[in-house]
């Protein structure tokens, strides 16, 4: 699968200039990628209607006459190549798709860049603002209705690929390092060809030309934030069941008893009649071949479950039987006893808090010793305003500008009673989108993960 990646990869950066704007590059990269298509068909995605709508944009955002300005931006030690600003891409959207509120416009523009037809070149969160930042087009060939989902080998040989890569810029997050060691133990018997892959396409990478490389970087590192996204990210590739369902769904057969004309004719001959039993066996053909279609990826699934058990097995009382009786099978409470006490702290309780923050604050010892550290660091007023933010996106609607207001006033004010270390960009823009109506319940958003 590694191999398959790479010779997509390949194609899709010979086809990519490194101003590439104009509308012929982008027909030629498109021809480039459809023979390089994964044999997923395009029409039995469910999504397919949104990629459809949204690459139409995209079409129209490239054009050369009146698309979005993308031009080549000079720093003060080097160039930006084939960028364009998040204000720019406002614009044109709210005077080309004649869309009226900007709220809006940034509505939709954020669908498209979590889908990954657009992305900021500085930040693994796939967004769009209303500012100077700056934004890149993907190209076609990472497109989500022609690249397909990618297998954990192909990740696994991009993750070894940019640890090779002496640049800052290309230093692995913390979660990738994580999914780096996961996949470099899940695959530790073919890790040897992995890492060769990876070694071939970093010697072919560098032969390119500096600006070239650099988009070919971002694009493919925004290819694998859409399909592999950083947590507390949703991750838009993932095919709703439902959906998968409701656009499979086949139209009950009809079984034609009548005639041509509707009535009986002296000059209608026997072949001219519909036959059922023609029509169930075609059927019962059709049904068979769907039946040997893989609907579902079983080896992701399987490495999801595993991947979760293997973390959790530990805290599984049907499989690993705790130190005292298992209050499933007995009527004995020192299992629960244990795991509410504030004192005696099992090493196996520690270990959980290290899974999440939620399992953190969801043991009633961890927080405890969480909030005690806080209040050593005099901070504890970033638990109570982050605890506020959550509980902000399960308030009913109808409450949501009334607490918005509560939560302002006591951490982010002139004046708060707890007020919050934020930094000065941060706060005045949590107060402008505050001056917006109607208020929605993600505003602290950016001050909340600050």
């Amino acid at each position: 699968m590694a191999h398959r990646y790479s010779k997509r990869n390949e194609q899709c950066s010979r086809s990519k200039p490194a101003n590439g704007s104009n509308k012929q590059d982008n027909e030629k990269k498109t021809a480039t990628c459809s023979t390089n298509q994964l044999p997923q068909k395009y029409d039995d995605n469910p999504n397919r209607q949104a990629y459809h709508k949204i690459e139409e944009i995209v079409e129209k955002m490239q054009d050369e006459n009146n698309g979005i300005p993308v031009r080549t931006v000079k720093s003060f030690m080097s160039k930006i190549p084939s960028v364009f600003t998040g204000c720019d891409l406002i614009n044109w959207m709210t005077r080309q798709l004649k869309v009226d509120d900007t709220i809006e416009a940034l509505h939709v523009a954020h669908l498209m860049a979590a889908h990954g037809y657009l992305f900021p070149i500085d930040d693994h969160i796939l967004t769009v603002k209303n500012d100077n930042a700056y934004y890149r087009f993907q190209t076609p060939c990472f497109w989500p209705s022609k690249s397909g989902e990618p297998e954990n080998t192909d990740y696994a040989v991009y993750l070894c690929k940019r640890t090779m890569q002496n640049k800052q810029r290309l230093e692995l997050a913390d979660y990738e390092a994580e999914n780096l060691a996961r996949l470099q133990k899940m695959f530790s018997r073919k890790w040897e060809f992995i890492f060769m892959q990876a070694e071939a396409q970093a010697k072919v990478d560098r032969k390119r030309d500096k600006l070239e490389r650099k988009v070919l970087d971002s694009q493919e590192r925004a290819f694998w934030d859409v399909h592999r996204p950083p947590p507390g990210c949703v991750n838009t590739t993932e095919a709703d069941i439902k959906k998968t369902c409701r656009s499979r769904r086949r139209t009950p057969m009809k079984v034609n008893y009548n005639v041509p004309g509707g009535r009986l004719s002296p000059t209608v001959s026997e072949s001219d009649l519909t036959n059922p039993v023609e029509q169930a066996q075609a059927e019962v053909s059709r049904l068979r071949m769907m039946l040997e279609r893989r609907r579902v990826k079983i080896s992701k699934v399987a490495e999801s479950y595993i991947s979760y058990f293997g973390q959790y097995v530990e805290y599984d009382s049907f499989i690993t039987p705790p130190e005292c009786s298992n209050p499933w099978i007995s009527d004995n409470c020192e299992f629960w006893e244990q795991e509410s006490s504030l004192t005696n702290i099992s090493a196996r309780r520690v270990r959980r808090w290290a899974f999440s923050i939620h399992e953190l604050l969801k043991d009633a010892a961890g927080r405890e010793h969480f909030t005690r550290f806080l209040a050593n660091e005099f901070s504890t007023e970033n638990l109570r305003f982050w605890e506020a933010c959550q509980q902000l996106k399960y308030v009913a609607l109808k409450n949501v500008e009334s607490r918005v207001a509560q939560i302002y006033q006591e951490f982010l004010a002139p004046g708060a009673h707890d007020p919050i270390n934020v930094d000065s960009r941060v706060s005045e823009g949590v107060k402008k989108r505050l001056q917006q109506s109607p208020q929605d319940r993600y505003c602290f958003e950016e001050a909340e993960v600050c």
